[in-house]
């Protein structure tokens, strides 16, 4: 004979597996969501607002934002030469929702500050490359030299008497200037600053004598007449500044230095999402309108798959560990 109080047990397991279902069901999106839909998506750009790095991580973030379907935020974080805002996203969860936009101040960095909080290629995942530009080396508007041989003329006359300004130690505008420096057999002395448009406002105010900058990002400055473009740092003239000579042509044979940026993801970040971010990516990257557009700002697109990437990475940290040693280059 059934116990008497079965029919009631059995009425109140079944009250609790209901809930139980409620409480499930209601708990799912939030734990349950595919990528990317439980939270916006965090772009930390570890250099200041109005470099190269800022202006298209905010074009990458709002292109992003519109394949996914989530908001994409871009938070700066700079200092250190990109040391603090890059520690930061390398200690933020491998979930996705934190990404980093790099430069090849992160692999010039492996070698010029070994001692970081992190290694790059030990830390984070290769996710996909957003384009390259060359440099333009540019003068103070009063500044008494017509061109890049009158610079070198000068420097050589007055060893540590010019200053070049950079966006910070291990930045491509800080190693242009180096290797200026070691490949013409100049002294200059390198005046770092926490982004590059301080160093920027102090070219154009006269304070500091010269600096390597991104094309897109002085090339307005340039047609204003504000700064002297002295030679641009590329293997040919840039299309957009088709009188500027290159610096090999200027005077300093095989020289050659650009500016390019990348998204990295911490690591452990899913496979999955890796290659959905660096095919959203390389789909933006391809496409027509952007190449026009990058292309009229002196701006190139890279598009690789991740392995490609890796490769990239690996390549220019060696690459940039060759000259930081042979140049014997150390940070300010």
């Amino acid at each position: 004979m059934p116990h008497p109080l079965l029919p009631s047990l059995r009425r109140r397991a079944g009250l609790l597996c209901a809930a139980a279902a409620l409480v499930g069901a209601s708990a799912g999106p939030a734990f349950g969501q595919e990528w990317p839909a439980a939270r916006p998506v965090k772009l930390i750009v570890p250099f200041a607002t109005g470099g190269s790095a800022d202006v298209f991580g905010r074009v990458l973030a709002q292109r992003l934002q519109e394949a996914l379907g989530q908001s994409v935020v871009v938070e700066n974080r700079p200092g250190g030469g990109a040391i603090i805002g890059t520690d930061a996203a390398a200690k933020s969860a491998p979930d996705g929702y934190t990404l980093l936009v790099m430069s090849n101040t992160h692999t010039v960095n492996e070698s010029l500050i070994p001692n970081k909080p992190y290694q790059l290629m030990r830390d984070f995942v290769p996710v996909a490359p957003i384009n390259a530009s060359d440099l333009v080396l540019v003068a103070r508007s009063g500044l008494p030299a017509a061109n890049t041989r009158d610079l070198l003329a000068a420097a050589k006359a007055r060893p540590d008497g010019m200053t070049y300004a950079s966006s910070g130690p291990g930045t491509p505008y800080h190693m242009a200037g180096e290797l200026l420096k070691f490949m013409a057999g100049v002294k200059i002395v390198h005046v770092p600053y926490k982004g590059s448009a301080q160093a920027r406002t102090d070219v154009l105010g006269g304070q500091v004598d010269m600096m390597f900058d991104a094309i897109p990002t002085m090339v307005e400055q340039v047609k204003a007449g504000r700064v002297k473009p002295l030679a641009t740092s590329g293997r040919a003239r840039s299309a957009i500044m088709a009188d500027v000579p290159t610096l090999a042509e200027a005077g300093v044979p095989g020289y050659e230095a650009t500016i390019w940026l990348g998204v990295m993801a911490p690591k452990g970040t899913p496979t999955a999402i890796v290659n959905r971010l660096n095919a959203e990516i390389s789909k933006f990257t391809s496409s027509p309108e952007i190449r026009r557009n990058w292309a009229q700002q002196g701006s190139a697109p890279l598009t690789m798959n991740v392995e490609e990437f890796t490769r990239y990475l690996n390549e220019d940290i060696a690459k940039w560990a060759g000259v930081v040693k042979a140049a014997n280059i150390k940070v300010d």
